[in-house]
């Protein structure tokens, strides 16, 4: 290190330049050598100097592309770094051998590896609500605008738990946590492959049903609706399982993400109709 900071001044942007100016002075230890020799014994041979001199440009010109071309990989290495600093994607990354420079680029590969794993998991922690493990109103909003993409016809269905505070009240937030939990499980083990599910804030779920009709989205969540209503490991333990736990559920169309705000809006209007028209059942939104 003390050689390298010793030499800094020399082109302190641009390393290789360095190293370039270093060698040149190196090759042309021979010539300057011979000239310092027959200026002491005063016997010139004029001929060996210019095999001498061109023999050193030669060298000087081929050691100069060689080197650069030796430095090429670390150049490289630390563009990929650069690269994986600001989160960007690297693409492959090339193999070295077992030497200092192989060293440095299997390292920038494990170091790109790692960060890419690290910011992947930000992301989906990010997308995802902890509590449920569904994604969160920003990862669907997110995962939305990628699926409607098109303009065929989607369902959005907003869905609420019945009498979700009295749970709370009775049995305490545990025991609303772990009703919330199990709700979101059976919510992605009922839904279709092409569905999506997410905890929409509290006691309220949204699902995501694309390219579907309006009645075959209602005979999905019908059928979800039932499930969970006939499920008697859904209640709180310390009732012995007597609790009875549905929902409600209001379904609206639309045919593009630039919909999506206007159907929540509707899905949401049939959800409170749904309620209110005596729970643990499914409404239809009116048509927009």
């Amino acid at each position: 290190m003390r050689f390298y900071r010793a030499t800094s001044f020399l082109f302190p942007r641009h390393y290789e330049w360095r190293i370039l100016i270093v060698c040149f002075g190196a090759v042309h230890l021979p010539l300057i050598a011979a000239i310092l020799v027959q200026a002491m014994t005063g016997e010139w041979q004029i001929r060996t100097l210019l095999v001498l001199l061109g023999a050193t440009l030669v060298g000087t010109v081929l050691g100069m592309l060689a080197i650069r071309a030796l430095l090429a990989p670390v150049g490289k290495a630390t563009a990929m770094l650069r690269a994986a600093q600001h989160g960007e994607c690297l693409g492959r990354v090339p193999k070295g051998g077992d030497d200092l420079v192989g060293q440095l680029l299997t390292a920038v590969a494990t170091s790109a590896a790692a960060n890419a794993a690290r910011t992947e998991q930000l992301v989906e922690a990010a997308a995802r609500d902890p509590l449920t493990g569904l994604r969160n109103r920003r990862g669907f909003l997110d995962s939305s605008e990628r699926v409607l993409i098109g303009e065929g016809n989607s369902v959005l269905a907003m869905i609420d738990i019945d009498h979700f505070k009295s749970v709370n009240d009775r049995f305490g937030h545990a025991a609303g946590d772990a009703l919330l939990r199990a709700v979101g499980q059976r919510l992605e083990r009922g839904l279709r492959h092409s569905d999506m599910a997410a905890r929409w804030g509290g006691e309220e779920f949204v699902v995501l049903l694309p390219n579907t009709q309006l009645d075959e989205a209602r005979l999905v969540m019908e059928r979800l609706r039932a499930n969970v209503a006939l499920d008697p490991l859904l209640g709180p333990e310390s009732t012995g399982n007597t609790w009875p736990v549905t929902f409600s559920c209001g379904l609206a169309t639309l045919r593009s993400f630039a919909q999506l705000g206007d159907a929540a809006h509707r899905a949401d209007a049939a959800l409170y109709a749904a309620k209110s028209n005596g729970r643990n059942r499914v409404h239809v939104a009116e048509s927009a």
